[in-house]
């Protein structure tokens, strides 16, 4: 008689570290909250951890954005568009009707993790480095305001569906 022994894999976690620091205060702080609210991804609060993710990102997408057009930043529209791709994609996997179970709440964390740390090693760490050799050349702006879901097109559209 074989008996069936049943693995629990341990959750697929990847803690904010200091290395992806990008150099700009605010873009930091919004990231570390992106991982700790992933981390918070589990079978039992999926639903509600899900929409508060959601929501955080289309906040901290508008305030990256936002801070990027206002600096002047020259690969605005190709990092708009980067924002535009993982939104589809979390968008399709978010709407493909499949029920909550554990491995499927480990393979979203573990695209979000992924697709977190090579944006912000990549395309964020860009963006930071030319904000600080060009913040010493350019007049001191209004801080960037947060902006709800509601106020920001793309996002609001595609999040603002799954309601």
């Amino acid at each position: 008689m074989t008996e069936t022994l049943e693995v629990k894999k341990a959750p697929y976690v990847i803690e904010w570290r200091d290395g992806f620091k990008i150099g700009v205060a605010q873009v930091d702080q919004e990231h570390r909250h992106l991982f700790t609210l992933v981390r918070a991804l589990n079978l039992t609060s999926v639903d509600q951890t899900v929409e508060e993710l959601l929501d955080y990102v289309v906040t901290h997408f508008s305030n990256e954005q936002e801070l990027m057009e206002k600096s002047g930043y020259p690969a605005f529209e190709q990092h708009l568009k980067l924002h535009e791709e993982f939104a589809a994609q979390v968008a399709d996997f978010l709407g493909n009707g499949e029920d909550w179970t554990e491995d499927r709440v480990q393979e979203l964390r573990r695209f979000l993790n992924k697709w977190l740390i090579g944006h912000i090693m990549t395309h964020d760490l860009r963006f930071g480095k030319w904000h600080a050799s060009h913040k010493a050349n350019s007049t001191p702006s209004a801080p960037v305001v947060q902006k709800t879901p509601a106020s920001i097109g793309f996002f609001a559209r595609l999040f603002g569906a799954r309601k």
